[in-house]
């Protein structure tokens, strides 16, 4: 049975209006990642966030509707940012410092992440959201591995994608799974192991 909040929202349209509503957007979504990260999904209301952006709570939902609109404006907002993919001058370096902005992002407190994480398996516009979200960033970062055959790292055949997923996968799997502490050693390590595979042929796309 689904709710309001999983069906499609008009918080994702590609238009993203300037002056006074762009103003209050920025202050609306604010509350909602302060809101989520401080009392998960389960305590987020669109009252609440309305209270903490010092809008009324129709002006909420007028744009939003309801919390999953929230959710997936939050989620396209962060798709909207400037943020590129490390450069450190090799392959090991890129992967590793991305694993690295990673672990950050899940460890720190309250984790924004972690609870968009979580949120999106109670909100199917949220879910929509962050797959989007995810397909971006992975699309961003595919510099990486460009960058990485261009220096002759690796042959032109390397799926991107693959790598990159594979080199990220263990920091998740350890800190949103496994629950496990923070290893400083992991981002270096998941990198160094994705980057071997991706030199032994196993990423690429032609075999």
């Amino acid at each position: 049975m689904s709710s309001a909040a999983d069906q499609p929202s008009a918080a994702e349209p590609a238009r993203r209006p300037g002056g006074r509503t762009a103003r209050v957007r920025a202050q609306v979504l604010a509350a909602v990642r302060a809101e989520l990260a401080e009392r998960g999904y389960d305590g987020l209301t669109v009252e609440s966030v309305a209270t903490r952006a010092g809008v009324h709570r129709t002006t909420v939902h007028r744009r939003w509707h309801d919390i999953g609109g929230l959710l997936a404006d939050v989620l396209d907002a962060a798709g909207e940012d400037d943020w590129r993919a490390p450069d450190t001058g090799s392959l090991l370096g890129d992967l590793t410092a991305l694993n690295g902005e990673i672990q950050d992002a899940l460890t720190v407190r309250p984790s924004l992440m972690e609870a968009l994480v979580a949120a999106s398996f109670r909100s199917g516009a949220a879910a929509r959201a962050q797959r989007r979200l995810w397909e971006h960033r992975y699309a961003r970062c595919a510099d990486i591995v460009e960058r990485a055959t261009a220096r002759g790292e690796l042959t032109e055949h390397v799926d991107a994608r693959a790598l990159l997923v594979a080199a990220t996968a263990p920091v998740y799997h350890e800190l949103l799974l496994l629950r496990s502490d923070p290893d400083p050693g992991l981002p270096r390590r998941a990198a160094a192991a994705a980057e071997a595979a991706a030199r032994g042929g196993v990423f690429d796309r032609s075999a």
